[in-house]
């Protein structure tokens, strides 16, 4: 009878360790921020400096 009652008790103990389950851990991708190289003004900035050398171009001549 003692042995029938002490495995219960083990049984028991071992239900409640186990009793949250398994679940696998949550891993989120890190964040990468990329920078733009060059000008923060994009393609404007390309056609104001083509300009310039435009009218450079025409008050040389």
């Amino acid at each position: 009878m003692k042995k029938v009652v002490l495995a219960a008790g083990l049984t028991l103990a071992a239900t409640a360790a186990f009793a949250g389950g398994y679940s696998e851990p949550v891993i989120e991708a890190p964040v990468i921020v990329e920078e733009a190289a060059g000008s923060s003004l994009g393609g404007s900035a390309a056609l104001i400096l083509l300009g310039l050398l435009a009218v450079a171009a025409i008050a040389k001549n």
